[in-house]
């Protein structure tokens, strides 16, 4: 799929050269992040010499780097940048998380979607001894995560299955998920009641109910998980209202800065 991309005289010529590196690093994100120039040139409307200047431009700064078969991948600064970004996400949300965790008594996660994954970015842990352990920064797939299928519900099938089959639908648990058609109706009955549920699909004795933020920039997702044991259909009559309540309380915060 062809990047959009500014044209020609759209903007002033800083603001658009801005624009079009951006949109550069998104192209070669979405590919996976490593692409070849000419296949640069084809995702993109910009002549080649524009690319490639561009391109110096970022492999000098660090947010590109030059492989050795000539193709170019995301550079490592960027990953101070995402890893800065995160943590700011997550200090944010964690005022609503809390009061989360003050009357619900479990462990809430947020997590952000990150490629064909979704990253943990703030957690605020159950005062109980037994409880969901997920580290902070962790990465995990998205169709046996509460956050990820919460995520995946937002999204049309078709874009859904896509970033599901790049990662793959191994089975983390024997709940989780392992056929397109499972999460696809998983995914219809997470949009028909409004959150996400998973069924002790990423670790075994542990379920988690998700929701979205809403009118967030980027896709996000708040959840509150525990043993099954606690985290039952009587638990779920309280959790489901309180989780979208704080899922509003972070999209507010994070669209007052």
């Amino acid at each position: 799929m062809t990047q959009a991309i500014p044209e020609t005289g759209a903007r002033s010529g800083g603001v658009q050269s801005v624009e079009r590196a951006f949109a550069l690093l998104e192209t070669i994100a979405a590919a996976g992040g490593e692409l070849t120039l000419s296949e640069l040139s084809q995702r993109t409307p910009l002549p080649l010499p524009t690319i490639h200047r561009l391109l110096r431009t970022l492999v000098t700064m660090g947010h590109v780097r030059q492989l050795p078969d000539r193709s170019y991948a995301l550079g490592p600064r960027l990953i101070h940048l995402g890893e800065v970004a995160n943590r700011q996400l997550g200090a944010m949300a964690k005022p609503a998380m809390r009061r989360l965790v003050e009357e619900l008594g479990e462990t809430s996660n947020l997590a952000v979607l990150d490629d064909d994954r979704v990253t943990y970015v703030g957690q605020v842990p159950s005062p109980h001894a037994m409880r969901m352990f997920t580290e902070v920064g962790q990465r995990v797939k998205l169709h046996y995560s509460g956050v990820g299928k919460a995520i995946l519900a937002t999204l049309p099938d078709e874009t859904a299955l896509g970033l599901v089959q790049r990662s793959g639908m191994d089975a983390r648990t024997i709940h989780s998920l392992t056929s397109s058609q499972a999460l696809l109706d998983d995914l219809a009955a997470s949009r028909l009641r409004g959150y996400a549920v998973d069924e002790q699909e990423q670790e075994l004795g542990v379920r988690c109910y998700a929701v979205v933020v809403p009118d967030s920039s980027t896709p996000l997702a708040v959840s509150v998980s525990g043993p099954t044991s606690r985290v039952d259909d009587a638990f779920a009559e309280r959790a489901v209202p309180a989780l979208q309540r704080a899922a509003r309380e972070i999209s507010l915060a994070l669209n007052a800065r």
